[in-house]
Protein backbone atom coordinates (compact mmCIF):
# COMPACT_ATOMS: atom_id res chain seq x y z
CA UNK A 1 0.00 0.00 0.00
CA UNK A 2 2.79 2.44 0.91
CA UNK A 3 4.53 1.73 -2.40
CA UNK A 4 1.31 2.46 -4.32
CA UNK A 5 0.84 5.73 -2.47
CA UNK A 6 4.46 6.74 -3.02
CA UNK A 7 4.16 6.04 -6.75
CA UNK A 8 1.01 8.16 -6.90
CA UNK A 9 2.74 11.00 -5.09
CA UNK A 10 5.74 10.91 -7.42
CA UNK A 11 3.54 10.91 -10.51
CA UNK A 12 1.44 13.74 -9.17
CA UNK A 13 4.47 15.76 -8.18
CA UNK A 14 5.79 15.47 -11.72
CA UNK A 15 2.43 16.52 -13.16
CA UNK A 16 1.76 19.46 -10.87
CA UNK A 17 5.10 20.76 -9.68
CA UNK A 18 7.29 20.52 -12.75
CA UNK A 19 6.97 23.68 -14.82
CA UNK A 20 8.28 23.87 -18.36
CA UNK A 21 9.57 27.05 -19.98
CA UNK A 22 9.27 28.99 -16.75
CA UNK A 23 5.53 28.41 -16.43
CA UNK A 24 4.00 28.55 -12.98
CA UNK A 25 2.70 25.42 -11.23
CA UNK A 26 -1.04 24.93 -11.64
CA UNK A 27 -3.54 24.44 -8.84
CA UNK A 28 -6.95 25.46 -7.61
CA UNK A 29 -6.83 27.59 -4.49
CA UNK A 30 -10.50 28.09 -3.94
CA UNK A 31 -13.31 28.86 -1.56
CA UNK A 32 -17.06 28.31 -1.54
CA UNK A 33 -19.14 31.48 -1.28
CA UNK A 34 -22.69 30.92 -0.06
CA UNK A 35 -25.79 32.83 0.98
CA UNK A 36 -26.19 30.84 4.21
CA UNK A 37 -24.44 32.07 7.37
CA UNK A 38 -22.82 34.77 5.25
CA UNK A 39 -23.74 38.27 4.04
CA UNK A 40 -21.11 38.31 1.31
CA UNK A 41 -23.68 38.23 -1.50
CA UNK A 42 -26.12 40.65 0.11
CA UNK A 43 -24.85 43.73 -1.74
CA UNK A 44 -22.47 44.75 -4.49
CA UNK A 45 -20.31 46.37 -1.81
CA UNK A 46 -20.10 43.12 0.13
CA UNK A 47 -19.26 41.19 -3.02
CA UNK A 48 -16.42 43.56 -3.88
CA UNK A 49 -15.09 43.28 -0.32
CA UNK A 50 -15.17 39.47 -0.44
CA UNK A 51 -13.40 39.42 -3.79
CA UNK A 52 -10.77 41.86 -2.55
CA UNK A 53 -10.20 39.67 0.49
CA UNK A 54 -9.84 36.54 -1.66
CA UNK A 55 -7.43 38.31 -3.99
CA UNK A 56 -5.34 39.59 -1.11
CA UNK A 57 -4.74 36.11 0.32
CA UNK A 58 -4.14 34.35 -3.00
CA UNK A 59 -7.47 32.64 -3.70
CA UNK A 60 -7.74 32.06 -7.45
CA UNK A 61 -11.20 30.44 -7.65
CA UNK A 62 -14.58 31.26 -6.11
CA UNK A 63 -17.32 28.63 -6.16
CA UNK A 64 -20.46 30.73 -5.79
CA UNK A 65 -23.85 29.37 -4.82
CA UNK A 66 -26.20 29.54 -7.79
CA UNK A 67 -29.06 27.23 -6.81
CA UNK A 68 -30.39 26.40 -3.35
CA UNK A 69 -33.72 26.38 -1.48
CA UNK A 70 -35.45 25.98 -4.87
CA UNK A 71 -34.24 29.45 -5.88
CA UNK A 72 -31.42 30.91 -7.93
CA UNK A 73 -28.99 33.73 -7.14
CA UNK A 74 -29.54 35.17 -10.60
CA UNK A 75 -32.75 36.04 -12.50
CA UNK A 76 -33.86 32.71 -13.95
CA UNK A 77 -36.72 32.31 -16.42
CA UNK A 78 -36.29 28.54 -16.06
CA UNK A 79 -36.87 28.61 -12.31
CA UNK A 80 -39.70 31.11 -12.66
CA UNK A 81 -41.49 28.90 -15.18
CA UNK A 82 -41.59 26.12 -12.58
CA UNK A 83 -41.98 27.85 -9.22
CA UNK A 84 -43.04 31.38 -10.10
CA UNK A 85 -39.93 32.70 -8.32
CA UNK A 86 -37.37 34.30 -10.64
CA UNK A 87 -34.60 34.84 -8.08
CA UNK A 88 -33.96 34.30 -4.38
CA UNK A 89 -36.24 36.85 -2.74
CA UNK A 90 -33.26 38.22 -0.79
CA UNK A 91 -31.71 39.39 -4.07
CA UNK A 92 -34.76 40.68 -5.91
CA UNK A 93 -33.82 43.58 -8.22
CA UNK A 94 -30.15 42.50 -8.40
CA UNK A 95 -28.02 39.88 -10.12
CA UNK A 96 -25.42 38.72 -7.57
CA UNK A 97 -23.97 36.16 -9.97
CA UNK A 98 -23.24 38.81 -12.58
CA UNK A 99 -21.88 41.19 -9.95
CA UNK A 100 -19.52 38.54 -8.60
CA UNK A 101 -18.26 37.51 -12.03
CA UNK A 102 -17.46 41.10 -12.98
CA UNK A 103 -15.73 41.81 -9.67
CA UNK A 104 -13.75 38.54 -9.56
CA UNK A 105 -12.57 38.68 -13.16
CA UNK A 106 -11.09 42.12 -12.54
CA UNK A 107 -8.87 40.40 -9.98
CA UNK A 108 -8.10 37.43 -12.27
CA UNK A 109 -10.15 35.11 -10.06
CA UNK A 110 -12.12 32.31 -11.71
CA UNK A 111 -15.83 31.94 -10.92
CA UNK A 112 -17.48 28.52 -10.84
CA UNK A 113 -21.30 28.38 -10.60
CA UNK A 114 -22.18 26.03 -7.74
CA UNK A 115 -25.56 24.30 -7.98
CA UNK A 116 -25.60 23.54 -4.29
CA UNK A 117 -29.00 21.92 -3.68
CA UNK A 118 -28.96 19.83 -6.85
CA UNK A 119 -31.88 17.40 -6.72
CA UNK A 120 -32.81 18.47 -3.19
CA UNK A 121 -35.86 20.71 -3.19
CA UNK A 122 -35.86 22.20 0.28
CA UNK A 123 -34.79 21.83 3.90
CA UNK A 124 -37.48 20.63 6.31
CA UNK A 125 -40.32 22.01 4.19
CA UNK A 126 -42.02 18.78 3.07
CA UNK A 127 -40.78 19.26 -0.48
CA UNK A 128 -41.20 23.01 -0.66
CA UNK A 129 -42.45 24.93 -3.66
CA UNK A 130 -41.21 22.51 -6.33
CA UNK A 131 -43.09 19.49 -5.03
CA UNK A 132 -46.09 21.68 -4.33
CA UNK A 133 -46.41 22.37 -8.05
CA UNK A 134 -44.98 19.04 -9.28
CA UNK A 135 -45.86 16.42 -6.64
CA UNK A 136 -45.15 13.63 -9.15
CA UNK A 137 -41.49 14.65 -8.99
CA UNK A 138 -41.15 13.50 -5.38
CA UNK A 139 -38.49 10.95 -4.49
CA UNK A 140 -40.05 8.07 -2.57
CA UNK A 141 -38.56 5.55 -0.15
CA UNK A 142 -39.48 1.88 0.27
CA UNK A 143 -42.50 2.88 2.34
CA UNK A 144 -43.62 5.20 -0.50
CA UNK A 145 -42.97 8.28 1.61
CA UNK A 146 -41.12 11.44 0.59
CA UNK A 147 -37.37 10.94 0.90
CA UNK A 148 -35.97 13.21 3.61
CA UNK A 149 -32.31 12.78 4.53
CA UNK A 150 -30.49 14.90 7.10
CA UNK A 151 -33.40 17.31 6.92
CA UNK A 152 -33.26 17.74 3.14
CA UNK A 153 -36.30 16.93 0.99
CA UNK A 154 -35.64 15.34 -2.39
CA UNK A 155 -37.16 15.30 -5.84
CA UNK A 156 -36.59 12.24 -8.00
CA UNK A 157 -33.30 12.62 -9.84
CA UNK A 158 -33.94 9.39 -11.75
CA UNK A 159 -36.92 10.98 -13.50
CA UNK A 160 -36.01 12.40 -16.95
CA UNK A 161 -38.21 15.45 -16.34
CA UNK A 162 -36.31 16.30 -13.17
CA UNK A 163 -32.99 15.69 -14.92
CA UNK A 164 -34.07 17.94 -17.79
CA UNK A 165 -35.03 20.72 -15.38
CA UNK A 166 -31.65 20.65 -13.65
CA UNK A 167 -29.78 20.55 -16.94
CA UNK A 168 -31.80 23.53 -18.21
CA UNK A 169 -30.73 25.49 -15.12
CA UNK A 170 -27.10 24.57 -15.71
CA UNK A 171 -27.24 25.46 -19.39
CA UNK A 172 -29.03 28.74 -18.61
CA UNK A 173 -25.97 29.80 -16.64
CA UNK A 174 -23.49 28.39 -19.16
CA UNK A 175 -25.12 30.25 -22.05
CA UNK A 176 -25.91 33.55 -20.37
CA UNK A 177 -23.03 34.18 -17.97
CA UNK A 178 -19.29 34.50 -18.35
CA UNK A 179 -18.62 31.89 -15.70
CA UNK A 180 -15.50 29.77 -15.91
CA UNK A 181 -17.23 26.56 -14.94
CA UNK A 182 -20.08 24.77 -13.22
CA UNK A 183 -20.05 22.58 -10.13
CA UNK A 184 -22.29 20.07 -8.40
CA UNK A 185 -21.65 18.63 -4.98
CA UNK A 186 -22.97 15.89 -2.70
CA UNK A 187 -26.48 16.61 -4.02
CA UNK A 188 -25.72 16.75 -7.76
CA UNK A 189 -25.70 14.32 -9.35
CA UNK A 190 -26.78 12.43 -6.26
CA UNK A 191 -29.76 10.70 -4.71
CA UNK A 192 -30.16 9.24 -1.23
CA UNK A 193 -29.82 5.47 -1.34
CA UNK A 194 -33.23 5.32 0.34
CA UNK A 195 -34.80 6.60 -2.90
CA UNK A 196 -35.92 4.86 -6.09
CA UNK A 197 -39.31 3.49 -5.05
CA UNK A 198 -41.41 5.96 -7.03
CA UNK A 199 -43.64 4.61 -9.84
CA UNK A 200 -41.36 5.82 -12.65
CA UNK A 201 -38.13 4.30 -11.31
CA UNK A 202 -39.82 1.06 -10.23
CA UNK A 203 -41.35 0.78 -13.70
CA UNK A 204 -37.99 1.14 -15.44
CA UNK A 205 -36.41 -1.37 -13.07
CA UNK A 206 -39.16 -3.92 -13.72
CA UNK A 207 -38.77 -3.49 -17.49
CA UNK A 208 -35.09 -4.37 -17.17
CA UNK A 209 -35.54 -7.22 -14.67
CA UNK A 210 -38.31 -9.37 -16.14
CA UNK A 211 -41.01 -7.73 -14.07
CA UNK A 212 -39.25 -8.15 -10.73
CA UNK A 213 -39.69 -5.44 -8.09
CA UNK A 214 -36.56 -3.67 -6.84
CA UNK A 215 -35.17 -5.01 -3.55
CA UNK A 216 -36.89 -3.70 -0.43
CA UNK A 217 -33.41 -3.39 1.07
CA UNK A 218 -32.23 -0.06 -0.33
CA UNK A 219 -28.62 -1.00 0.49
CA UNK A 220 -28.70 -4.10 -1.72
CA UNK A 221 -25.40 -3.83 -3.68
CA UNK A 222 -26.86 -4.56 -7.13
CA UNK A 223 -29.72 -2.11 -6.51
CA UNK A 224 -27.19 0.51 -5.36
CA UNK A 225 -25.16 0.04 -8.54
CA UNK A 226 -28.21 0.09 -10.83
CA UNK A 227 -29.27 3.48 -9.50
CA UNK A 228 -25.70 4.82 -9.38
CA UNK A 229 -25.38 3.94 -13.07
CA UNK A 230 -28.35 6.19 -13.84
CA UNK A 231 -26.52 9.07 -12.16
CA UNK A 232 -23.30 8.15 -13.98
CA UNK A 233 -25.13 8.51 -17.29
CA UNK A 234 -26.56 11.82 -16.18
CA UNK A 235 -23.08 13.06 -15.28
CA UNK A 236 -21.95 12.10 -18.77
CA UNK A 237 -24.94 13.98 -20.19
CA UNK A 238 -24.06 17.13 -18.22
CA UNK A 239 -20.50 16.90 -19.50
CA UNK A 240 -21.59 16.48 -23.12
CA UNK A 241 -24.10 19.35 -23.03
CA UNK A 242 -21.77 21.84 -21.36
CA UNK A 243 -18.78 21.01 -23.54
CA UNK A 244 -20.87 21.20 -26.71
CA UNK A 245 -21.87 24.74 -25.79
CA UNK A 246 -18.53 25.94 -24.40
CA UNK A 247 -15.62 23.50 -24.70
CA UNK A 248 -13.43 25.59 -22.39
CA UNK A 249 -15.97 25.48 -19.56
CA UNK A 250 -14.65 23.71 -16.44
CA UNK A 251 -16.84 20.91 -15.11
CA UNK A 252 -16.14 20.38 -11.43
CA UNK A 253 -17.85 18.19 -8.87
CA UNK A 254 -17.49 18.07 -5.10
CA UNK A 255 -18.87 14.77 -3.80
CA UNK A 256 -18.50 13.30 -0.36
CA UNK A 257 -15.77 10.73 0.11
CA UNK A 258 -15.99 7.31 -1.54
CA UNK A 259 -17.32 4.65 -0.90
CA UNK A 260 -19.61 6.43 1.59
CA UNK A 261 -20.72 8.68 -1.26
CA UNK A 262 -21.98 5.68 -3.22
CA UNK A 263 -23.50 3.84 -0.28
CA UNK A 264 -25.43 6.86 0.98
CA UNK A 265 -25.93 9.09 -2.09
CA UNK A 266 -25.31 6.78 -5.06
CA UNK A 267 -22.33 8.91 -6.14
CA UNK A 268 -19.93 6.59 -7.96
CA UNK A 269 -17.64 9.52 -8.60
CA UNK A 270 -14.39 7.64 -9.27
CA UNK A 271 -16.16 6.52 -12.46
CA UNK A 272 -16.76 10.20 -13.36
CA UNK A 273 -13.05 10.94 -12.99
CA UNK A 274 -11.73 7.82 -14.64
CA UNK A 275 -14.08 8.11 -17.63
CA UNK A 276 -13.37 11.80 -18.12
CA UNK A 277 -16.82 13.15 -17.23
CA UNK A 278 -15.28 15.84 -14.99
CA UNK A 279 -12.33 18.20 -15.33
CA UNK A 280 -11.88 18.58 -11.58
CA UNK A 281 -13.22 16.65 -8.62
CA UNK A 282 -13.03 18.21 -5.14
CA UNK A 283 -13.78 15.44 -2.64
CA UNK A 284 -15.12 16.73 0.65
CA UNK A 285 -12.38 15.36 2.89
CA UNK A 286 -14.15 16.84 5.90
CA UNK A 287 -12.50 15.18 8.85
CA UNK A 288 -12.20 16.30 12.46
CA UNK A 289 -8.79 14.75 13.13
CA UNK A 290 -5.56 14.82 11.18
CA UNK A 291 -5.20 11.04 11.24
CA UNK A 292 -8.61 10.56 9.63
CA UNK A 293 -7.83 13.23 7.05
CA UNK A 294 -4.59 11.51 6.06
CA UNK A 295 -6.17 8.05 6.05
CA UNK A 296 -9.05 9.16 3.84
CA UNK A 297 -6.86 11.11 1.45
CA UNK A 298 -4.32 8.32 0.99
CA UNK A 299 -6.96 5.66 0.42
CA UNK A 300 -8.49 7.84 -2.28
CA UNK A 301 -5.17 8.37 -4.05
CA UNK A 302 -4.12 4.75 -3.82
CA UNK A 303 -7.29 2.87 -4.72
CA UNK A 304 -9.99 5.03 -6.27
CA UNK A 305 -8.53 7.08 -9.10
CA UNK A 306 -6.51 6.04 -12.14
CA UNK A 307 -2.94 7.21 -11.71
CA UNK A 308 -3.04 9.29 -14.89
CA UNK A 309 -6.09 11.16 -13.56
CA UNK A 310 -4.67 12.30 -10.22
CA UNK A 311 -4.14 15.82 -11.52
CA UNK A 312 -7.94 16.17 -11.74
CA UNK A 313 -8.23 16.07 -7.94
CA UNK A 314 -8.22 19.00 -5.52
CA UNK A 315 -8.88 18.26 -1.82
CA UNK A 316 -11.80 19.97 -0.09
CA UNK A 317 -11.14 21.16 3.47
CA UNK A 318 -13.79 21.96 6.09
CA UNK A 319 -13.03 25.43 7.42
CA UNK A 320 -16.30 26.32 9.10
CA UNK A 321 -19.69 24.77 9.77
CA UNK A 322 -21.90 26.33 12.42
CA UNK A 323 -19.59 27.12 15.33
CA UNK A 324 -16.93 24.60 14.31
CA UNK A 325 -13.51 25.66 13.02
CA UNK A 326 -10.42 23.45 12.82
CA UNK A 327 -7.62 24.63 15.06
CA UNK A 328 -4.97 26.63 13.30
CA UNK A 329 -2.53 23.80 13.99
CA UNK A 330 -4.75 21.17 12.40
CA UNK A 331 -5.49 23.43 9.45
CA UNK A 332 -1.80 23.96 8.86
CA UNK A 333 -1.11 20.23 9.18
CA UNK A 334 -3.80 19.32 6.64
CA UNK A 335 -2.39 21.77 4.13
CA UNK A 336 1.13 20.46 4.70
CA UNK A 337 -0.13 16.93 4.06
CA UNK A 338 -1.63 18.17 0.78
CA UNK A 339 1.77 19.55 -0.24
CA UNK A 340 3.50 16.29 0.67
CA UNK A 341 1.23 14.57 -1.83
CA UNK A 342 2.05 17.04 -4.57
CA UNK A 343 -1.09 19.19 -4.26
CA UNK A 344 -0.43 22.91 -4.43
CA UNK A 345 -3.99 23.92 -3.60
CA UNK A 346 -7.23 23.11 -1.86
CA UNK A 347 -10.80 24.41 -1.68
CA UNK A 348 -12.16 25.68 1.62
CA UNK A 349 -15.72 25.36 2.87
CA UNK A 350 -16.54 28.16 3.29
CA UNK A 351 -15.67 31.86 2.83
CA UNK A 352 -16.51 33.11 6.32
CA UNK A 353 -13.97 30.69 7.77
CA UNK A 354 -11.16 32.58 6.04
CA UNK A 355 -11.68 35.36 8.61
CA UNK A 356 -10.93 33.10 11.58
CA UNK A 357 -7.14 33.15 11.18
CA UNK A 358 -6.39 36.28 9.10
CA UNK A 359 -2.64 36.31 9.65
CA UNK A 360 -2.33 32.64 8.73
CA UNK A 361 -4.22 33.03 5.47
CA UNK A 362 -2.32 36.18 4.55
CA UNK A 363 0.92 34.17 4.73
CA UNK A 364 -0.33 30.87 3.29
CA UNK A 365 -0.18 31.51 -0.46
CA UNK A 366 2.94 33.63 -0.85
CA UNK A 367 3.92 31.69 -3.96
CA UNK A 368 1.86 31.98 -7.14
CA UNK A 369 0.10 29.32 -9.19
CA UNK A 370 -1.97 29.30 -12.36
CA UNK A 371 -5.42 27.80 -12.59
CA UNK A 372 -5.18 24.24 -13.99
CA UNK A 373 -5.47 23.79 -17.72
CA UNK A 374 -8.20 21.49 -19.00
CA UNK A 375 -7.28 17.82 -19.56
Amino acid sequence: MKRIILTAVILLSIQLLTAADGALPRAIRGVWLTNVDSKALNSKKNIDAAVDHCSKIGINTIFVVTWNKAMTTYPSPIAKSLTGIEIDTLFRGRDPLKELIESAHKKNIKVIAWFEFGFSTSFQQKGGRILEVRPEWAALDNERKLVVKNGFDWMNGFNPEVQDFMLKLIMEVVKNYNVDGIQGDDRLPAMPSESGYDPYTVGIYKQQHNGAEPPHDFKDPAWIQWRADILNKYMERIHSAVKAEKPAMVIAMSPSVYPWSKEEYLQDWPTWVNKGFVDQVIPQIYRYSLDRYIETFDEMLATQIDKDKLDRVTPGILLKVGNYYPTKKMLDQMIKENRKRGYNGEVFFFYEGLKKYPEYFESLYKDHVDFPSLP
